[in-house]
C-alpha cells in the first residue's frame, strides 16, 4: 500500500494523527506501507514539528520523503530571488497564479509534479496494490490518481474536512465550473473508496455526487489506545482546587476569548471554582509562532487562573492530562465540524465542556455521554453555566458515572472504527489479483 500524505510526522498538525495511525494500521495488518511525503524540513521550518510523533511510526513503515518547496511561506529573507526583494506583493501574486498552473491550489500546485513522479518511481521498484492519499493538501490525491491511471491501481481518497466545502460556514468554497470542482469529480468518479469523518460531510457529498454514494464512507478519526494518556482518575476532587485542560491546536475560529470571559464570569460566581485553573497546551493558530490576538486573549485571565503552556509533544502528554479534572473542547463554528481531539477526550473518561455551537458534528459523537456538559450558547453567559456544571460534575461524580464515561468512550477506539474498511479494501485487491492471476 502507498500512503500519500503531505503532513506526516515530524509534522504536528492535527491531521497528522489520522495519517500516523492510517499508516500503523495498514501495517499492522501485514500490508507493506510506504509513505509518501514531505521532506522532516518542510514541517521545522514552517509548521512546527513533533519529532517524538517518529517514534510513533511502525518500523516496517517505509517512509519517502520528497521536496517542498513553499516560497512564500518563506521568511528568511537571504532565501528570497531579487524579484521579491523589490516587489513583495507583487511577486506574491505572481507566485500564487503560477501555484495553480500544475493544480488548482494555492501553495501547494507545484507539488503535483513531484509526487506523481515519485509515486511512478515507488511502483516501478515495488509494485503498489492499492494507493490512500490523504487530504490537505488535495494535491495529495493526483499521486494516487496518476498509479490509477497509468498502472490501474486503485485507490482511496480520505478526506479530514472537505474541498469544496466549508466545513464552518457550510458554503460551497468552488463554484461548479471550477477547476477544483471538475478535478474532484474526476477523483471521485476514479477512486475505490472516498471516506470521510462524520455523516453530515459525508451526506454533503453524497448530494454532490449521488450516482458514487455507494464507495462513501465514514471512518471517523478515533483515538489510538498506544497514544491516549492514562489519565489515573482520581476520582471526585474534594480537598484542592480544580484543573481545567485543553489540548490540540487553537484554530482562528475558536472562540477562544469568549471562553475567556465566560471562565471569569464562571469562577466569579461559583465556590466550586475557588482558585481554579485553566491550561491551554498547544499551538496558537497554524504556524510555530502563537497569533498575538490568541495570546492576547488568553493573558487576559491571567488573575483568574487562565494560562497558556504552550505546545506539547506527544510524549509528554501524559503529564498534561494527569493535571486535568475536567477537559474543554473548543472548536470553531460548523454542523459540519467534528475534530479529531474529542476522540482523545472520550478515551480518558474526563468530564468534557463543550465549548462550541451546539449544531457541531462533535454534538453527535459526544451526545450521550454520562459526563458531558455542552453550552447552550457560544456567549460568555453560556459558557460559565456548562464550566459550572462541570466543576461541580468533577467534586462529586462517583465511580460509577465515571466507569460509564470510559465505557462511552471505549467505542471509538480507532482500530474498531478502521479495520472494517481495510478488510473490504483488502478483498478489492485479492479480486483484482486472481484476475489478473
Amino acid at each position: 500500500m502507498l500512503y500519500v500524505a503531505w503532513g506526516f510526522p515530524p509534522c504536528r498538525g492535527g491531521g497528522v494523527y489520522r495519517a500516523l495511525a492510517t499508516a500503523n494500521r495498514f501495517a499492522a495488518l501485514g500490508w507493506k506501507v510506504t509513505v509518501l511525503t514531505a521532506e522532516r524540513e518542510t514541517f521545522y521550518r514552517f509548521t512546527g514539528a513533533d519529532a517524538t510523533l517518529e517514534d510513533r511510526v511502525d518500523p516496517s513503515v517505509e517512509v519517502v520523503r520528497v521536496p517542498f518547496d513553499w516560497p512564500v511561506m518563506e521568511t528568511d529573507l537571504r532565501r528570497w530571488p531579487k524579484a521579491r526583494a523589490r516587489n513583495p506583493r507583487l511577486w506574491s501574486k505572481w507566485r500564487n497564479k503560477q501555484d495553480l498552473i500544475p493544480f488548482p491550489e494555492h501553495g501547494y500546485g507545484p507539488w503535483r509534479s513531484v509526487i506523481e513522479e515519485a509515486a511512478e518511481r515507488i511502483h516501478a521498484e515495488n509494485p503498489i496494490d492499492l494507493t490512500v492519499a490523504t487530504a490537505n493538501p488535495h494535491v495529495a490525491f493526483t499521486a494516487a490518481y496518476h498509479l490509477h491511471e497509468k498502472a490501474g491501481v486503485p485507490f482511496v481518497m480520505d478526506y479530514r474536512d472537505a474541498w469544496l466545502l466549508d466545513v464552518f460556514s457550510g458554503n460551497r468554497l468552488h463554484e461548479p465550473n471550477s477547476r477544483a470542482a471538475k478535478w474532484e469529480k474526476k477523483l471521485v468518479d476514479a477512486a475505490q473508496e472516498v471516506w470521510f469523518v462524520n455523516d453530515p460531510i459525508k451526506e454533503w457529498h453524497v448530494e454532490l455526487y449521488p450516482e458514487q454514494a455507494a464507495k462513501m464512507h465514514v471512518v471517523a478519526n478515533g483515538f489510538d489506545p498506544e497514544l491516549v494518556p492514562d489519565t489515573n482518575d482520581r476520582g471526585p476532587v474534594t480537598d484542592r482546587p480544580l484543573t481545567f485542560g485543553y489540548v490540540g491546536t487553537v484554530s482562528p475560529k475558536v472562540p477562544l476569548q469568549d471562553f475567556v470571559d465566560g471562565w471569569k464570569v464562571a469562577v466569579e460566581q461559583s465556590e466550586e471554582l475557588a482558585g481554579a485553573k485553566a491550561k491551554i497546551h498547544g499551538y496558537l493558530g497554524y504556524y510555530a509562532v502563537p497569533r498575538p490576538d490568541m495570546l492576547a486573549a488568553i493573558n487576559s485571565g491571567a488573575e483568574e487562573g487562565v494560562s497558556y503552556e504552550g505546545p506539547v509533544g506527544k510524549a509528554e502528554i501524559a503529564k498534561a492530562y494527569d493535571e486535568f479534572d475536567v477537559q474543554l473542547l473548543m472548536l470553531g463554528k460548523g454542523k459540519y465540524v467534528t475534530s479529531g481531539k474529542v476522540f482523545e477526550y472520550l478515551a480518558t473518561g474526563l468530564p468534557v465542556v463543550s465549548v462550541h455551537d451546539p449544531e457541531n458534528a462533535a454534538s453527535d459523537v459526544l451526545r450521550g455521554h454520562p459526563l458531558w456538559f455542552p453550552v447552550t450558547e457560544v456567549t460568555p453567559d453560556g459558557i460559565a453555566a456548562a464550566l459550572i456544571e462541570a466543576a461541580h460534575a468533577a467534586r462529586t461524580a462517583d465511580e460509577g458515572i465515571r466507569q460509564k464515561a470510559r465505557e462511552f468512550g471505549a467505542g471509538y477506539r480507532r482500530d474498531l472504527i478502521m479495520d472494517p474498511r481495510i478488510d473490504a479494501l483488502a478483498e478489492v485487491v485479492k479480486k483484482k489479483s486472481e484476475v489478473h492471476a
